[in-house]
């Protein structure tokens, strides 16, 4: 029983606890309700006043943007109305263009029309003009009984005849200006240059005299039977001369390297006191070697004065060999230092290359060191000596045109051939038989009166100068300038002289009459 009035006390008491408990919950419920009712009211009530400040911003917005849109829209349409009134403007300007091009081509059209009738006209008076001309052409050929090529060619002539002469006086100025300012130019350099160099010119002679220590060495050169004599000359190919005059034998040779080869074999001969075949022979060997030593010494020393290198040992023992020739008696080896001299100091002067023209100098006459030179081709000997040991080529050119093998290539040629001409010129640097001058004299002469309308020429000033006398009824004043130039250039052509041949054309006429 107590257990069940514990459990039905139990059993109330959780009845009466889930009473309260629902009451309670019930409560909290309606009190939940309610304040969510209140909040939903509220957010009502402030979602409505949101909307309508959105409402009044958006209003805003679009008023602000409409009174955008209406500014945008004015100035569109203000532009709109300026383009409308440019274009109206253009539109003016080009019915303005279009009437003028139209009234322009209605005036072409007018010309063109006018120049059709012009062309027409202009043909026709054309034809008419050629009709009458030929008409007048036929006349003029039966007039003159010339056809009208062959007057054409007359009338050519004639003007041509008349160019011609207006032209060889407007040359003959020019060449009389340039002439004269280039001969004052050239006397200019060619004074300075001689006024430079200092040359002792000599004449060497075809003997050599030989002192004895007394009369008895003349029987000893002699020999018995005139052997040693004989050997001698046969030995050294230099003829001995032996007469009355004391104490003095004389050696007479054209050569001078053999002459001066014999010269010091006989003073060795004749200091030794042994004289005969075998010694001579002996002597003339050794002293052959000693010369042939020294002729390479002599052209070193001239290289050196000169201040030249790079010349091959066969070379400078040909310059060497120059010592002991001669060309119309005027020592080579001496001129052709002269001629280095004068061209260096003449390329000085103009700018030149120095020491080729001293080069060109020093070697122009190499070729007369050959043994088979000749007075006319020595230059080219020379030349192809040169050529061999792959010498400059204007070097060269130089040696070829100093006699005018060839023509000059550069303005070193034309130095040493001046220079050459220097040397050749100084007084009594050579010398001439009387034969020899005589005939160059008559030559000069001759070539001179081979010309139409010389009536006498005279070669005077040693040939310096070639006076000619001119028939004046065939030669005229241009003509005496052109017969002045052609004889000056058959002179240069045809004769070999020294030095310039200055050629004087004298043109006189006199009238004569009589008071009877």
């Amino acid at each position: 029983m107590i257990i069940v009035a514990v459990l039905a006390g139990a059993l109330l008491g959780a009845l009466a606890l889930y009473s309260i408990l629902y009451f309670t919950s019930q409560k909290k419920l309606l009190s939940a309700g309610n304040q969510a009712k209140e909040i939903v009211e509220n957010s009502k009530k402030e979602a409505e006043t949101i909307k309508k400040e959105k409402l009044i911003e958006a209003e805003e917005l679009i008023f602000e943007k409409k009174q955008e849109l209406e500014k945008e829209a004015e100035s569109k349409k203000t532009h709109l109305s300026k383009i409308e009134r440019e274009l109206d403007q253009m539109e003016i300007e080009i019915d303005r263009r279009a009437e003028i091009v139209e009234k322009k081509e209605k005036e072409v059209h007018e010309l063109e029309v006018i120049n059709v009738e012009k062309e027409k006209y202009i043909s026709q008076k054309t034809k008419e003009l050629n009709d009458l001309i030929s008409e007048e052409l036929r006349k003029l050929e039966e007039i003159s009984g010339l056809s009208r090529e062959e007057a054409k060619n007359l009338l050519l002539q004639d003007m041509r005849k008349e160019a011609e002469e207006e032209g060889e006086k407007v040359i003959q100025v020019i060449l009389e200006k340039s002439q004269l300012e280039a001969k004052r130019k050239a006397k200019e350099i060619i004074v300075q240059a001689i006024q430079q160099v200092s040359a002792q010119q000599s004449v060497e002679a075809t003997i050599s005299v030989i002192n004895l220590p007394n009369d008895d060495m003349k029987g000893r050169i002699i020999g018995r039977e005139g052997r040693n004599i004989r050997s001698f000359e046969l030995v050294t190919g230099v003829d001995v001369i032996i007469d009355d005059t004391p104490e003095i034998v004389v050696l007479s040779c054209y050569d001078a390297y053999r002459r001066e080869l014999a010269k010091r074999s006989l003073e060795k001969l004749i200091t030794d006191g042994r004289i005969h075949p075998a010694r001579i022979e002996e002597v003339y060997e050794k002293t052959s070697q000693e010369m042939q030593e020294s002729l390479k010494e002599i052209g070193e020393q001239a290289l050196l004065e000169l201040g030249i290198h790079g010349v091959t040992p066969e070379i400078t023992e040909l310059l060497g060999r120059l010592k002991y020739r001669t060309s119309y008696g005027q020592n080579l080896l001496n001129h052709s230092i002269e001629v280095s001299h004068l061209s260096g100091i003449m390329a000085t002067e103009l700018g030149l290359e120095v020491p080729l023209a001293k080069r060109a100098g020093i070697l122009h006459d190499i070729g007369k060191a050959l043994e088979n030179f000749s007075e006319s081709d020595h230059a080219t000997l020379g030349a192809d000596l040169l050529r061999k040991f792959n010498e400059n080529e204007k070097v060269i050119n130089a040696i070829e045109a100093h006699h005018d093998v060839k023509l000059a290539k550069s303005p070193i040629a034309l130095l040493v051939a001046s220079a050459n001409t220097i040397s050749g010129s100084r007084p009594g640097a050579r010398r001439e038989s009387l034969e020899s001058f005589i005939k160059r004299m008559h030559n000069l002469e001759d070539l001179s009166e081979r010309f139409e309308g010389v009536q006498k020429s005279y070669a005077i000033q040693t040939g310096r100068e070639l006076r000619i006398i001119v028939n004046t009824e065939k030669v005229d004043d241009n003509r005496a300038k052109e017969l002045a130039r052609d004889i000056a250039k058959r002179v240069l052509e045809e004769t070999e002289n020294s030095g310039p041949v200055n050629v004087t054309v004298i043109r006189e006429y006199r009238a004569y009459d009589y008071a009877t």
